[in-house]
């Protein structure tokens, strides 16, 4: 389900929301992998771990429609943190 729905976010360009693909996709089965995203990132910024894992940052920010979905191929572990918050600015 979720590499399913992730494909047509990604095929959309970040322009329909999750939960029009899940209706649309899922009929009435729900997602898990959004929610965990948020949860997990929620974690890690309590803890101040979002540099330690930002390929989990990115995921969160990609979710949550704060950078485009192909930016998960600009991923990379030695990615500065401002890069990532001045992306971050620019597509929100």
């Amino acid at each position: 389900r979720n590499r399913k729905v992730a494909e047509a976010f990604a095929r959309y360009g970040g322009k329909r929301t999750f939960d029009e693909l899940e209706a649309e996709l899922l009929q009435g089965q729900k997602l898990q992998g959004v929610s965990t995203a948020v949860e997990v990132f929620e974690v890690m910024k309590s803890r101040g771990w979002e540099d330690q894992f930002p390929l989990f940052t990115t995921v969160y920010h990609i979710v949550t429609r704060q950078l485009p979905p192909s930016s998960i191929v600009e991923y990379s572990e030695h990615t500065p943190r401002m890069v990532v918050q001045a992306a971050v600015q620019y597509y929100s």
